[in-house]
């Protein structure tokens, strides 16, 4: 047999064996999902408050009290944006409401006499089609609801696993991985925690540049808005900065509640106007902030990130596409540090 087939062979078999512990893996991380996920944003969130929670114990400050002083001062300015928020939407939400009506008013109005010549009894005709259609559906609808309910349930669930997970971390994160440490052999144990250290440093700055990458999408949103001079501008930046952490369906869900906005205020042309700034948004993200500014962030070729989100968004969707990169960010600066020609001595914002 020649040497060539037996090396791939053997290539081969090993090969299979990594394939299988991966996938091994996976299932585990899928089928614990309800575990994992939020250990996950868990993680994220450390990076994105360790900033904060790094100069607090400069200043000597407990562990404990560093961390539920950086989450409160979190918790504040969240909701500062969302009592601000709500302010305006109360504030302006009798003049849209007319506008609404007015112009769902001036859409009947199109559909009546503009090119499709939809008189009243055909519209008469679909609403009762409709109502028809609810009617019959009340069984799947119910279960759609509860499914809903469960679904939210699992969030909120989710949500306090993360919160409390983020708190630890935040507070004694050194000592959990310490103690994860001591599990390896003693010889490896210097040159993990040097390499997990550089990748803790690229994770930290990763989350730097996704708040860089929030705040641009937002003012694409706002300047929009504001020159469109639609209702509740400022209320659009907030919600695009806080959904654009979720890469591209955050700036879609934006763009879609602005677009929203310009028609029931003016009309499908401000709509249009509204939903070509839209795109325009969503594609400067995906093929020029998240490539460039992550990329650079991360350490990673800006093809790299784009292959890299669109895979998790294939594998895993939103969630996939909101971890891939700070996995591959953390792997890869993680692997470069378990190189002893390449090893640098990080400074890493510790947890």
């Amino acid at each position: 047999m020649p040497v060539g087939l037996i090396t791939a062979s053997e290539w081969a078999w090993r090969g299979l064996l990594v394939a299988a512990a991966l996938a091994g893996i996976w299932w585990l991380i899928t089928y614990f999902s309800g575990v994992t996920v939020p250990l996950a944003v868990a993680v994220l969130l450390t990076a994105l408050l360790a900033p904060i929670n790094s100069r607090l114990r400069t200043w000597r400050w407990p562990g404990p009290l560093a961390a539920i002083s950086t989450l409160l001062l979190t918790a504040l300015v969240l909701a500062g944006v969302f009592f601000a928020i709500g302010t305006q939407v109360v504030k302006e939400w009798p003049q849209l409401f007319d506008k609404a009506v007015a112009g769902i008013g001036t859409l009947l109005g199109w559909l009546a006499s503009g090119p499709l010549h939809i008189d009243q009894a055909q519209l008469d005709g679909y609403y009762a089609q409709l109502t028809e259609w609810v009617n019959n559906s009340r069984a799947d609808l119910a279960s759609m609801v509860a499914a809903a309910g469960v679904g939210v349930g699992h969030f909120f669930a989710g949500f306090a696993i993360a919160l409390i997970a983020t708190f630890f971390f935040l507070a004694s994160g050194q000592r959990i991985w310490e103690s994860i440490l001591r599990v390896l052999p003693s010889h490896y144990q210097e040159r993990t925690g040097r390499a997990a250290a550089n990748g803790w440093t690229s994770l930290v700055a990763y989350m730097r540049a996704q708040v860089l990458v929030a705040l641009v999408d937002a003012l694409g949103i706002l300047i929009g808005a504001l020159v469109l001079q639609l209702p509740m501008a400022w209320a659009l930046f907030a919600l695009t900065f806080i959904t654009a952490f979720i890469p591209v369906v955050g700036a879609v869900l934006a763009g879609t509640v602005a677009c929203a906005l310009a028609l029931v205020s003016y009309g499908p042309v401000t709509a249009l106007i509204m939903l070509a700034i839209t795109v325009f948004v969503v594609q400067a993200e995906g093929h020029f902030l998240q490539p460039i500014l992550l990329g650079r962030a991360a350490s990673l070729h800006p093809l790299a990130v784009l292959i890299g989100l669109a895979v998790g968004a294939t594998i895993a969707g939103i969630v996939g596409a909101l971890l891939v990169i700070p996995v591959l960010a953390f792997g890869t600066a993680f692997i470069r540090g378990l190189d002893p020609q390449r090893l640098q001595e990080p400074t890493p914002s510790r947890p």
